[in-house]
């Protein structure tokens, strides 16, 4: 059985990345289109547009083209649509990288993507220039803040424009290779196309009938990493295609985070549940008028239902959350999200226009109907061309059929809207029955002495694995407590086995908990 997109289908126009999401500069030539957060320095859609296509020419002038690949190396700034729409617009691709990576994880990366050229940052060049000299073929490094020490990436938009870039085919040709791990094994390169950019914007925007949209006068705000695909997609590429402002922030500390909103009238956010963790349960959020926020949309790891009405309670907005991955150039499903309760909370909502859903048995591989669990399949025009040099892990992923095998546990129920389960690899066997940890870390964090937690699973002899939780607590709070909290609420086989107190949970840059350290960590301890 196929679930279908309840949207009609939308066109998708055959055009690069950086023509669509410029298609409003000149109408939008003297409006802002990036600010930046600590400086308060703005940037308009007419300058912007120019100077990525200075970048592209700097870039075109040292030989840079089709084929080739610049790597970002960076926090958020607002010179970072111009590096990649730069590179975009001379027609090479852009590799994406953590800013937070050592300088070899970096040089794996880069060697991997064969990156030609490296733009950075101060504070990232020494790790830069040592992973340059690990990965052998990076010809150049240019840094934002024009570091001695290397190239001033000022020295690329000083020049001529490239008013017109080489021959792009937007369905074949490469724009963002950004590294997952997919659903097994370690970091790979997910081969994005232009088309499947723009398939993603031109999805997000005919969904529109039922979630709140994007238009020019919305202000966002950047606190998600544009190295990630939610950051690169859904905040800075299509913002900008609607003409909307961006709040450009390199990282997150609270207090410059709720200054920055009330300062600049945010409208609307994309967050991560870590983020809507604070604003529903730290006290300074009451000391800032955010009366400006319409909408809080979470992305990027599930969102606990109880935690969504929290936030919407403290700030009077409509709180929803969406569903991808970077294999699928990231949304796949969006929640409705026009008014409060239009969607369950627990929800990712029903499919974008022109995407298929199914729900597959993990054992004997049957396509399962309305309210039946298994593993979620994905089809559509935001679908990657696959894992770089990697046929095999392609192949694991991606079926002949065109259907992304998403690892993650769902169901959708008789309405069309698809609900997260949880990982496929992470659900914990108790005696042979199945516990999500999600469902588990959702019922906890309702717990008014608990700020954080994360639930994986714990070998035992008896049952092979017990869930136990690894706990963030606020005052006195013990492990019995925590126990005792979770049998009253499930059945006998979820309950809490084992209870572990930390200073705190160890998560990804997009706010994903970093379960496989967890499990290595009890793994070790129980060996």
């Amino acid at each position: 059985m196929i679930f279908r997109s309840p949207y009609p289908d939308v066109v998708i126009p055959e055009t690069t990345v950086t023509e669509y999401v410029l298609r409003g500069a000149e109408r939008f030539a003297e409006k802002t289109a990036l600010i930046d957060g600590p400086t308060g320095a703005t940037t308009s859609y007419g300058e912007l547009a120019t100077t990525i296509r200075r970048a592209a020419g700097g870039l075109a002038a040292r030989g840079f083209g089709k084929g080739d690949v610049l790597g970002i190396y960076s926090p958020n700034t607002v010179q970072y649509p111009v590096a990649f729409h730069g590179a975009a617009h001379a027609g090479g691709t852009v590799t994406t990288v953590n800013p937070h990576y050592t300088a070899s994880e970096l040089a794996s990366q880069l060697s991997d993507a064969g990156a030609r050229f490296l733009v950075t940052t101060s504070a990232c060049l020494e790790k830069a220039s040592e992973a340059a000299k690990q990965a052998g073929g990076i010809e150049e490094i240019f840094t934002f803040d024009d570091a001695s020490g290397a190239t001033p990436f000022s020295v690329l938009t000083d020049g001529a424009e490239l008013e017109e870039g080489p021959e792009i085919d937007p369905g074949t040709d490469l724009v963002a290779l950004p590294y997952s791990s997919g659903t097994t094994g370690g970091p790979k390169g997910v081969m994005l196309s232009h088309r499947n950019l723009v398939a993603n914007m031109v999805q997000l925007d005919g969904a529109e009938s039922l979630s709140r949209g994007l238009t020019e006068d919305d202000t966002v705000i950047a606190i998600l990493p544009f190295f990630h695909i939610y950051g690169l997609l859904v905040i800075m590429n299509w913002a900008l295609s609607n003409g909307a402002r961006i709040v450009v922030l390199p990282r997150f500390e609270l207090e410059t985070f709720l200054g920055a909103l009330q300062e600049h009238r945010v409208t609307y956010l994309h967050l991560v549940p870590p983020i809507l963790l604070a604003l529903a349960k730290h006290p300074i959020v009451d000391q800032y008028d955010l009366s400006s926020l319409d909408a809080i949309n979470s992305g990027a790891a599930p969102m606990a239902e109880g935690l969504a009405l929290a936030v919407e309670e403290r700030l009077g907005c409509v709180v929803g959350q969406g569903y991808g991955l970077t294999e699928t150039s990231p949304v796949t499903h969006h929640g409705p999200n026009q008014r409060r309760g239009q969607c369950p909370h627990a929800s990712i909502g029903p499919s974008l226009p022109n995407t298929e859903t199914q729900i597959i048995d993990v054992d004997s591989g049957a396509a399962l109907g309305p309210g039946e669990r298994g593993e979620v399949w994905i089809r559509g025009p935001q679908v990657m061309l696959g894992y770089l040099n990697r046929p095999d892990a392609t192949a694991e992923t991606l079926d002949e059929d065109g259907w992304l095998h998403t690892g993650d546990i769902g169901y959708v129920d008789e309405n069309g809207y698809c609900y997260i389960v949880d990982r496929l690899k992470e659900l914990i066997k108790y005696k042979g029955f199945q516990v999500a940890p999600a469902e588990l870390e959702a019922l906890l964090l309702t717990h008014p002495r608990i700020k954080d937690v994360a639930v994986v699973r714990s070998p035992d002899p008896e049952a092979g694995e017990v869930p136990k939780a690894f706990v963030v607590a606020d005052g006195e709070l013990s492990a019995e407590d925590v126990m005792n909290f979770v049998a009253e609420k499930v059945s006998s086989h979820k309950k809490i086995r084992r209870v572990e107190f930390v200073d705190e949970i160890p998560k990804s840059p997009a706010g994903k908990i970093l379960r496989r350290v967890l499990i290595e960590r009890e793994e070790e301890g129980r060996a």
